[in-house]
């Protein structure tokens, strides 16, 4: 029997944040970003897509050739079986949500079910740069004030981890690249403003349950504005969106060439350029 994967993420509380953002207004900016970003890269794609669903992202998304997605939430429960049935989708899109998956590559097997052959999944997550700023600037700030340092930030796969991920889902052509978006704000507080109406603050399992005191996150934002500050005095923070797209398999995709059924071998093809 296989294991289960370890359960990182408190999806319930997830669902409770979403809900809460949603309230006070989302901060949508890295998700308007992605949102064109994802409407030009299906631009590119020479396909017709009629069933499509919108896996996860918060508020959902608003795409200009498909403005009829059907959306799924995060799932009130925290369980993260999918609602499709095999066969029955030819694009599913996620934005800034796969990140909170317990189970990434469940999921990405459930998703490789759902997809009709030629079928296209596209999704943006948050990589592990993200935030790097502030992660360092709470733990230098933790360890001087409270000795010590508090889960904040769950391991992130890497690009190439990724691409294994779909390759092991049995997708297609998987293909995964990286955007680094640098925000500016004028203080640490307005950032993590920012992140509560995403929904996008410590969301781990293992995470410490009594707030911060007051002198660690006034450390926290003296050590973010010496470190990460402008010459105008505003800070940065960085935000890694890792793309990731792969098609359920079909005949009349590419296909690599088996070993040894090249037509002519390397060394005619340079002899014929001299």
């Amino acid at each position: 029997m296989a294991d289960s994967p370890p359960i990182l993420f408190d999806r319930r509380l997830l669902a409770t944040r979403m809900h809460r953002a949603a309230a006070l207004g989302p901060a949508r900016f890295l998700l308007d970003r992605v949102t064109d970003e994802m409407d030009e890269r299906l631009h590119a794609v020479l396909r017709e897509f009629t069933a499509t669903a919108d896996l996860w992202t918060p508020g959902a998304l608003e795409l200009r050739r498909f403005p009829r997605l059907a959306h799924i939430a995060v799932d009130p429960s925290g369980d993260e079986t999918l609602p499709f049935a095999p066969g029955s989708l030819d694009l599913v899109v996620s934005a800034l949500a796969l990140q909170f998956a317990n189970d990434l590559p469940g999921v990405l097997a459930q998703v490789r079910r759902a997809l009709k052959p030629d079928g296209l999944l596209l999704a943006a997550l948050t990589g592990g740069d993200t935030l790097t700023e502030l992660r360092q600037a709470f733990a230098e700030a933790e360890t001087e004030i409270e000795g010590g340092v508090s889960p904040r930030v769950a391991p992130a796969a890497d690009l190439r981890d990724l691409g294994a991920l779909l390759q092991r889902a049995g997708f297609a052509l998987p293909v995964t690249d990286v955007d680094r978006v640098v925000v500016r704000y004028d203080h640490a507080f307005a950032l993590m403003q920012d992140l509560r109406r995403m929904g996008a603050t410590n969301l781990l399992i293992e995470r410490r349950k009594t707030p911060l005191r007051r002198a660690t996150l006034s450390r926290m934002a003296q050590i973010y504005a010496d470190r990460f500050s402008d010459p105008d005095g505003r800070i940065r923070a960085t935000f890694e969106l890792v793309w990731l797209s792969g098609w359920s398999p079909h005949e009349s995709q590419q296909q690599p060439l088996k070993p040894g059924s090249a037509k002519a071998s390397l060394e005619e093809a340079i002899k014929g350029k001299r």
